[in-house]
């Protein structure tokens, strides 16, 4: 075991290797090969999409900018040398204090803008400099007086801790919740150490950032999704200016990206009145839903349930003794999806505590309570867990409860088709459900709720009303549109919205890890890609980043 660890280790430094030498190679080509520069920059924000590899958002990030640089469209890239005390992605969750891995993250910055003018130091402004990208290095200075100011503040204080009218504290949360891999924050020295040094971090970035605004005067800022304090930040200053913020994310199709002028874990989508998925759309669809059915599906290079079985003889024994099954799927705690989620109750845990006092009433439906695979992800394990909320609540015990852990392949699907209802807080299963024609009762704002897809109560006793009303009909009459925009939401995220960036970009050997295929510069312009083209549209003629059919 301990030599395949060495063995693997070796070979992704070998291959990140050859990859920034490829990088490399074709960035000095890019700023060979593009024409005269022309108009106001697009600036390219990056603080927080990888460390020591390429992530497959450096790689949109990257590919996106050589394509704008190839059509003239200069390009001001901001970019951290230093510039956070602690990062979100250096932050390391047993020992806060350790400095963040900055060697390795700017020698892998320094690859991605090889051949782009420097002007750093060079006392130059951007728009001064002739060539179609330039890249301002920001490092970290602390503010004094900032830091006295919050030096002794409790943990709530910081949380909620302003500065010049910036909420820094609430913007410095998601990233911290994300990396501690908890959403209850414990109010101790560690946590309170981090906050600080985040608070004092983004503060350093608000105030470089403002004068590169001032510097380079853009047309758009572009920005990973928005959700970690630097791009929070960075966001926020911006769209204080009116300049217009696009925020990217993975895609739900492999080697995607979805590009969008709101929040990219929000998964803002316009979808037209008419619209009305045609025969071979309504076949392209059911195709994709028939491999996911089966568990066949990757999401953000993992691939969750490979070897997805069906309910066991032991379930369906304990089954046949109740009434009706009732499902409930829970999330990541963490989640970037959360802090839009958190509309209705104050977390996915307060929702469960309320499930859990329902479930209690009714001793004739047994409950199935599934927590998400992304739980026990390599790297990634949550530490405020539904298997701990299970435990501390004594959930295991009641008679009428069935727990399927994160470990657990059961089939999700086959489970929706024996439901009397589902549950769900915001998971994407809430969107499947819908198109399996089941009644879905979500208590999370999801991405598909923007959409009449499901039944979304508005206010904790309405969830409480709407459940038990559930539970003690005889049958549930289903909306038809609910099924109708369940599928046209799902055709969207996956055909339109989802950019294809397969041409030059595959998994690494970590496969939430990328690198670049070998391609022709000139397959980069729009009219050569559906991708490229889809974000020409949205950054310069104000469209919808929608990819055309």
């Amino acid at each position: 075991m301990l030599n395949e660890f060495f063995t693997q280790r070796i070979k992704r430094g070998l291959v990140r290797r050859l990859n920034n030498l490829k990088i490399a190679r074709l960035a000095k080509r890019v700023a060979r090969q593009s024409p005269a520069p022309s108009g106001a920059p697009v600036v390219f924000f990056k603080a927080s999409t990888g460390i020591d590899d390429l992530s497959w958002n450096s790689g949109f990030h990257l590919l996106a900018s050589w394509a704008l640089r190839l059509k003239g469209i200069p390009v001001a890239y901001f970019a951290c040398h230093s510039g956070m005390s602690h990062c979100v992605l250096g932050t390391n969750r047993d020992n806060v204090r350790i400095s963040p891995p900055c060697a390795s993250c700017i020698y892998q910055s320094k690859t991605l803008y090889a051949g782009s003018n420097d002007f750093s130091r060079s006392g130059q402004r951007a728009t001064e400099v002739a060539s179609t990208s330039t890249v301002r290095w920001f490092n970290f200075e602390q503010d004094v007086q900032l830091a006295g100011a919050i030096e002794h503040l409790s943990l709530p204080d910081l949380m909620k801790y302003e500065w010049q009218n910036i909420p820094l504290g609430s913007l410095c949360l998601p990233g911290l919740r994300w990396i501690l891999r908890i959403h209850h924050l414990n109010d101790d020295q560690p946590t309170r150490y981090l906050l600080r040094e985040y608070i004092l971090s983004a503060w350093n970035v608000a105030q470089n950032f403002s004068k590169f605004l001032d510097e380079t005067n853009p047309r758009a800022v572009v920005v990973f999704n928005g959700q970690f304090y630097p791009e929070a930040i960075a966001r926020y200053i911006a769209q204080g200016r009116g300049i217009r913020v696009i925020t990217h994310e993975v895609g739900l199709q492999p080697a995607t990206a979805f590009f969008t002028d709101g929040e990219a874990t929000a998964y803002p989508i316009h979808i037209p009145d008419e619209f009305e998925l045609n025969e071979e759309q309504n076949a392209k669809l059911d195709a994709y839903l028939a491999k996911r059915f089966q568990g066949d599906f990757t999401m953000a290079g993992i691939k969750f349930w490979a070897d997805m079985k069906g309910l066991d003889e032991t379930f369906l024994q304990k089954a046949a003794g109740f009434k009706q099954i009732v499902p409930i799927f829970t999330n990541v705690i963490f989640d970037t999806s959360q802090p839009h989620a958190n509309t209705v109750f104050a977390d996915m845990f307060d929702w469960l505590d309320l499930a859990l006092d329902v479930i209690r009433q009714h001793p004739e439906t047994l409950f199935v309570i599934r927590a998400h695979p992304d739980e026990l992800r390599v790297r990634k394990s949550s530490r405020e867990t539904v298997e701990g909320w299970v435990s501390s609540r004594g959930v295991d015990r009641e008679p009428n409860v069935v727990f399927v852990s994160p470990r657990e392949t059961l089939s999700s699907y086959e489970l929706i088709q024996r439901s009397k209802f589902v549950m769900v807080y915001n998971s994407t299963i809430g969107l499947e459900a819908s198109i399996l024609e089941a009644a879905v009762l979500c208590a999370g704002k999801a991405r598909f709720t923007q959409y009449p897809t499901v039944f979304f109560p508005q206010t904790v006793e309405e969830v409480r009303g709407k459940m038990k009303e559930f539970l003690d009909a005889e049958t549930i009459q289903v909306p038809a549109e609910f099924k109708r925009n369940a599928r046209r939401f799902l055709y969207y995220q996956l055909f339109k919205t989802s950019l294809p960036f397969g041409d030059f970009l595959e998994p690494s050997v970590r496969t939430t890890q990328t690198r670049l295929k070998s391609f022709a510069l000139e397959q980069l312009l729009p009219e050569s890609s559906k991708a490229i083209e889809a974000i020409f549209d949205g950054l310069l003629r104000n469209g919808d980043f929608l990819l055309r059919e």
